[in-house]
């Protein structure tokens, strides 16, 4: 009797472990079909014809150029989303996960140790059958369209610099959260979720200061009609600002970008340089402007909070289901493993993960619109609209995206959306 009832867990559990590895299947093929159908409906939208209510953004030049920019970065992008879908289906089928599982285990028992091996072997080998398209799209796409500045020296210093980047604080932070799971067991989620918004804290208080100093050069805004000009919008805005920095990015690429980083005393304005050189005075200040209303509004804060509550669900629904041996046996490994655990369930969670960036979608287009309101309130609806125009034609935007692409993948709402919005604030 007890022979026959180990016989029947035993197949229950094999048949539970079949399961999720055809849902997992599943749910990578209805994601990447999913995505195909998005890439069609966003490529039916393409046109050489400037849309009426777009004319005089671009000229009849610019445009096809920015029509054939898509059109390339799309079958491009068609290209290796279905290399990497076929790699990861492969490496379900033929069990390459426990493969490389195996590998590390034979290097070194240790939980911790075996662990950072395996994804260290993973991601070395993706990184390497990957980086030809890396390189293919730096050097031969953005240099056709002329966007690429960077050298194949600087490209490979980089590279070099986020490998090591990923081995210090990725490997780091896997290792303590391994740890924490095997003193605390399922109950590590918590202690993970303190140690993961502690970094967060500190990314996002110190990440220019510490980590954009590896990539580029910032240096404070000389003093001039620039400077002026935006330390008097400060002002008036009640916005207390010391720090603006002007970055090297062109350097790398030709496009323009302003951003807004760090909380509290260790907050900054990050230009580009190209951003200097593109846009008037007036549509920088309404460009920084509608940064400071991110600040303003809170959406910096409230931003971080969301992420900080979404990884602390994502943590606890992790930790029900990491010891579970059919997680482990789904991708053909015996023995429940934290890195085997953590890969299976980051392709189970993908549903959940996509409803939850619809929302944070959402959330960000909506917050786009009440930063461009904050400008508008200061007189400058009119140079931010013309600002945005340059950048978009600089930066080869698509104007006539697909409702429905833009729905699933937008965080800023599109260049006439903005513009009509704008409009009505004049």
């Amino acid at each position: 009797m007890i022979n026959n009832t180990f016989v029947f867990l035993k197949l229950n559990n094999y048949r539970m472990a079949q399961t999720l590895f055809y849902i997992i299947v599943a749910i990578l093929l209805l994601d990447y079909l999913f995505e195909r159908l998005l890439d069609y409906l966003n490529s039916s939208k393409w046109s050489e014809i400037i849309p009426d209510k777009l004319k005089g953004v671009y000229d009849e030049v610019e445009y096809k150029k920015s029509q054939e920019y898509k059109k390339v970065n799309s079958r491009f992008g068609t290209i290796t989303s279905s290399i990497s879908f076929l790699l990861i289906l492969l490496m379900l089928v033929f069990e390459g996960f426990a493969i490389a599982d195996s590998v590390a285990l034979s290097i070194s028992g240790n939980l911790i140790l075996s662990s950072l091996l395996f994804f260290a072997i993973i991601g070395l080998a993706l990184d390497i059958l990957m980086e030809p398209f890396s390189v293919y799209d730096t050097f031969v796409i953005e240099e056709r369209f002329g966007f690429n500045k960077t050298t194949p020296k600087l490209y490979i210093i980089d590279k070099i610099k986020s490998l090591l980047i990923t081995a210090v604080f990725g490997g780091g932070l896997l290792a303590l959260v391994v740890f924490l799971w095997s003193k605390a067991g399922n109950m590590f989620w918590i202690y993970a979720w303190a140690l993961v918004t502690f970094i967060s804290l500190f990314i996002s208080m110190f990440y220019s200061s510490l980590i954009v100093p590896l990539f580029n050069k910032q240096t404070p805004l000389e003093e001039g009609e620039l400077k002026q000009a935006i330390s008097s919008f400060s002002e008036k805005a009640g916005f207390k600002l010391n720090n603006i920095y002007v970055i090297d990015g062109s350097k790398r690429s030709s496009k323009s970008n302003a951003y807004f980083t760090g909380l509290g005393p260790k907050k900054r304005i990050v230009l580009y340089d190209t951003l200097i050189n593109d846009l008037s005075t007036n549509e920088i200040v309404a460009v920084l402007a509608h940064e400071i209303g991110h600040y303003k509004k809170r959406h910096v804060l409230v931003g971080l909070g969301l992420n900080i509550v979404q990884t602390g669900i994502v943590l606890f629904i992790f930790s029900l289901f990491v010891s579970s041996p059919e997680l482990s046996k789904a991708l053909g490994v015996s023995e429940p493993r934290f890195h085997i655990g953590l890969i299976a369930f980051g392709i189970l969670y993908t549903p959940l993960s996509f409803l939850m960036g619809i929302v944070m979608n959402l959330i960000s287009r909506s917050n786009e619109y009440q930063a461009d309101d904050f400008a508008a309130k200061y007189g400058l609806a009119s140079d931010l609209g013309s600002g945005l125009k340059k950048l978009s034609v600089k930066n080869l935007s698509n104007l006539t995206p697909h409702p429905l692409y833009v729905f699933f993948h937008y965080s800023h709402p599109t260049l006439l959306q903005r513009l009509i919005n704008l409009e009505k604030q004049n």
